[in-house]
């Protein structure tokens, strides 16, 4: 156990900041940098015997780039549809209210204003996140196929989406406290 420790210790000494370097170019935050170190430093430690480890280097490395893309694969993308709010009638979803058939002047006129909202915040967008939203959302295309036909790597495209949503929900939060309340 005892020499375990040793090698543990010796380890990171040793591929510490090169790990940590190679890690925080390839993820969003210092805080997932954090994570994806703390769960290699993990496997690490739960070897039964580093020593039968042929390159313990590359195998660090191997078990980082492996732990970035299972945390690429979980994040889920902001989408329109996580815009809703409460209503007397209970929750309802900015979505609903946008491509919905009105019934009444009051459903047209409520559609009609947030589709000019809509509009005048995605103008106030940089073109490329409000490409990536109009296309994702409102044409319904796939971030992967938008990444492919741009000729862009599908983080960046998720990148923009993200920025694009976060901007347009601060954008309308206004607009529904103005007609709802909440």
């Amino acid at each position: 156990m005892m020499q375990k420790n040793q090698s543990i210790l010796e380890t990171v000494n040793r591929f510490g900041n090169r790990l940590m370097g190679f890690i925080k170019t390839r993820v969003p935050s210092l805080e997932d940098a954090q994570d994806v170190i703390q769960d290699v430093w993990y496997r690490l430690s739960d070897l039964e015997d580093i020593q039968t480890v042929e390159n313990i280097g590359a195998w660090l490395f191997r078990v980082a780039k492996n732990n970035i893309t299972d945390r690429f694969r979980k994040t889920k993308t902001d989408s329109i549809e996580d815009f809703s709010f409460f209503s007397e009638d209970g929750e309802v979803f900015f979505k609903q209210i946008l491509l919905e058939d009105s019934q009444t002047p009051e459903q047209e006129y409520l559609k009609n204003m947030f589709w000019e909202e809509l509009n005048i915040a995605l103008s106030e967008l940089p073109e490329k996140q409000r490409y990536v939203f109009v296309m994702n959302e409102l044409e319904d295309i796939s971030l992967q196929e938008i990444a492919n036909q741009t000729g862009e790597n599908i983080k960046t495209i998720i990148s923009r989406k993200g920025y694009a949503v976060k901007y347009l929900r601060e954008k309308m939060k206004d607009l529904y406290s103005d007609f709802f309340g909440s």
